[in-house]
């Protein structure tokens, strides 16, 4: 299956939708502020990035600005996966390509498995 990187700044987040996702098939790697995620996404290439917004050493919006900027890195699905629910953040996350903006606190992890699968294409 997929190579899925989450970057998230919450160790406990991390640990739990890591071995949820791993548990169906996923290989999974994670980066716990900005510069340590827009890092890795440039070496792991991963086929789809769980991205927080409110990171460590920069904001997820500048990492996700920073990833369409990059031709090697300008094609990798991002899902925004955070607790802003304010509609200028959802805005500025889709129009910089983000393929959904997810609320952590209005979805299960089966709901989260769902959507990386519908980004992914891939069905259970």
């Amino acid at each position: 299956m997929g190579r899925i990187l989450f970057v998230e700044d919450e160790p406990a987040l991390q640990k739990t939708l890591g071995d949820f996702l791993k548990s169906h098939g996923y290989k999974f790697s994670s980066a716990s502020n900005g510069p340590d995620g827009l890092a890795a996404i440039g070496r792991e290439r991963p086929d789809l990035v769980l991205l927080d917004l409110v990171l460590p050493g920069m904001h997820g919006l500048e990492v996700l600005k920073r990833m369409r900027a990059d031709p090697n890195t300008s094609a990798i699905p991002v899902v925004v996966l955070t607790n802003i629910e304010s509609s200028e953040s959802i805005g500025e996350a889709l129009a910089l390509g983000a393929r959904a903006y997810l609320v952590k606190t209005n979805y299960t992890l089966d709901e989260v498995l769902a959507k990386v699968e519908d980004v992914l294409g891939q069905k259970s």
